[in-house]
């Protein structure tokens, strides 16, 4: 109906037009002519269409890792080397690319835990048994850096400050330092 064409005027009536006659609204005049015309084809990845397909992009990025006489390299040195040849393309598709066809450099699987050094709680039953630790730095204004030790008898909580002041002279190499 909203394809018609008034007889008087010569327009068509349009949808809007059609849907206030028939008090219905536009959503649902478009999700039933949806619904109606199945022939409409899936939307297709927006944007320009791509030189290289998947597969030439996989076999140009082989080729690239075959020339170079590193091994494991990542996707943004790929990248980078397939722009210097003359291909372009995004970084996330050389992402996914290589991420599809396993061309990814091998990561390290990290090493196996042990079982706990404790359960969470730290007490002991008599004194000097154990003792926990920690340093931490601070910059003083007169001093400079300062290292400072903290030991906690966990029995007694008896804590021990130790304090050591490095400093560094304004013209001396790094790494030459001062104790004091």
């Amino acid at each position: 109906m909203s394809t018609a064409t008034s007889l008087e005027t010569g327009r068509r009536y349009g949808v809007q037009r059609v849907c206030a006659a028939w008090q219905l609204s536009r959503s649902t005049w478009y999700a039933q002519t949806a619904a109606v015309s199945p022939e409409r084809s899936l939307p297709s990845k927006r944007g320009p269409k791509t030189l290289l397909s998947d597969d030439e992009l996989a076999t140009a990025i082989r080729a690239v890792f075959e020339a170079s006489p590193f091994v494991g390299e990542g996707h943004r040195k790929a990248w980078a080397k397939l722009r210097f040849a003359g291909t372009r393309c995004g970084k996330p598709r050389v992402l996914r690319v290589m991420r599809e066809n396993d061309l990814l450099a091998p990561q390290r699987a990290g090493s196996t835990r042990g079982p706990r050094a404790h359960d969470g709680s730290i007490t002991t039953t008599a004194p000097d048994v154990m003792w926990g630790t920690d340093m931490t730095t601070t910059m003083t204004v007169s001093e400079g850096q300062a290292a400072v030790f903290v030991c906690v008898n966990l029995l007694t909580d008896f804590q021990l400050l130790i304090s050591k002041v490095v400093v560094q002279s304004p013209g001396s190499p790094a790494g030459l330092m001062t104790n004091r």
